[in-house]
């Protein structure tokens, strides 16, 4: 015969959230268990709740907008993680930084990548300040495009060797400036010993952390990497929306027809396509067409960005 548990008593609500979260059992069982029915049970969940006898912690760093990711996914990204922000205090640096990490150190758990390569960028930025450390003595962080030594507090440089620490890995700069003189011919500059070994292995990096940046004053590369003979007005007069690796494309994901993407020190576009795991992480309104121009190049594998990104880029995808 069922027994008459007092409703109120804290000991049997208890005993049900127990059964319920800790062991995992179904309403149905923890009634069949307790002698009760199963409304009784789902009451005495609801009062546990409310009561605040039970709380529910979200560990991951950010909720993912399902809604946002299924629908990118759809229109022809990979995969997509969308974390919320603060719309009336918007940083579109650290959230999605901090997504990146935890994607990273989940996807480290279960793939073994042996060689990752690396942008520079004020997200990659915020993403290395919150990874946890590894031990991944086997892993090499890989510059995938050269640097600028002044102007910034972090370059490619820095970016290379920040991720390699935290992971306990090894790292390899590609020690040149992001865009040559124009006088120096490209071919002949990497086809030094140093720089097409370089090359060769971030041609055979299992992924690739990707930033875009834009056409403005809000471009790092923009504000410290052009050459200092070149303004911002000339590339958006070729029809540059932003840069990939410093290299400047148009709405369509073509590369603008410029001279400053052949003196671009890096890894060529088309072969970057072929690298695995591309991971593109940005966020912003300004970024917008240069993330849909490098998901059109065929640049993205995965898209971390946060939900005001994600609705303004699906209204120029749809």
């Amino acid at each position: 015969m069922p027994r008459e548990p007092l409703e109120d008593s804290e000991g049997f609500v208890t005993e049900v959230c127990w059964r319920y979260y800790v062991n995992g059992q179904t309403q149905a069982e923890v009634a069949r268990d307790m002698g009760v029915t199963r409304l009784r049970v789902n009451q005495a969940i609801q009062k546990a709740k409310s009561l605040g006898l039970v709380k529910i912690q979200i560990e991951s760093p950010f909720v993912t907008r399902l809604e946002a990711q299924k629908r990118l996914e759809q229109v022809g990204v990979g995969k997509a993680l969308v974390v919320p922000v603060d719309h009336n205090n918007y940083d579109y640096h650290a959230p999605v930084g901090a997504a990146l990490a935890h994607y990273l150190t989940t996807t480290l758990k279960t793939e073994p990548w042996k060689r990752i390569g690396v942008s520079w960028g004020v997200t990659l930025q915020r993403a290395m300040e919150r990874l946890p450390r590894h031990s991944l003595p086997d892993l090499e962080i890989l510059a995938l495009m050269g640097g600028t030594a002044a102007g910034s507090s972090f370059n490619a440089f820095s970016i290379a060797s920040g991720f390699a620490e935290r992971f306990d890995a090894n790292y390899s700069h590609l020690v040149a400036p992001i865009y040559l003189p124009d006088d120096v011919d490209k071919d002949i500059f990497l086809s030094q010993e140093i720089y097409a070994s370089h090359i060769e292995r971030c041609l055979s990096a299992d992924a690739a952390l990707l930033v875009v940046g834009d056409v403005s004053d809000l471009s790092f590369m923009v504000k410290y990497g052009l050459p200092r003979d070149l303004t911002m007005q000339e590339l958006r007069d070729a029809g540059a929306v932003g840069d990939v690796l410093g290299r400047f494309l148009d709405a369509d994901g073509n590369e603008i027809d410029h001279p400053l993407n052949e003196r671009t020190v890096g890894v060529d576009l088309n072969a970057l396509a072929d690298i695995p795991n591309k991971i593109l992480t940005a966020a912003g309104k300004h970024k917008v067409p240069i993330i849909h121009a490098a998901i059109k190049r065929g640049l993205v594998d995965t898209l971390v960005t946060d939900d005001l990104t994600a609705d303004i880029l699906l209204e120029r995808m749809t």
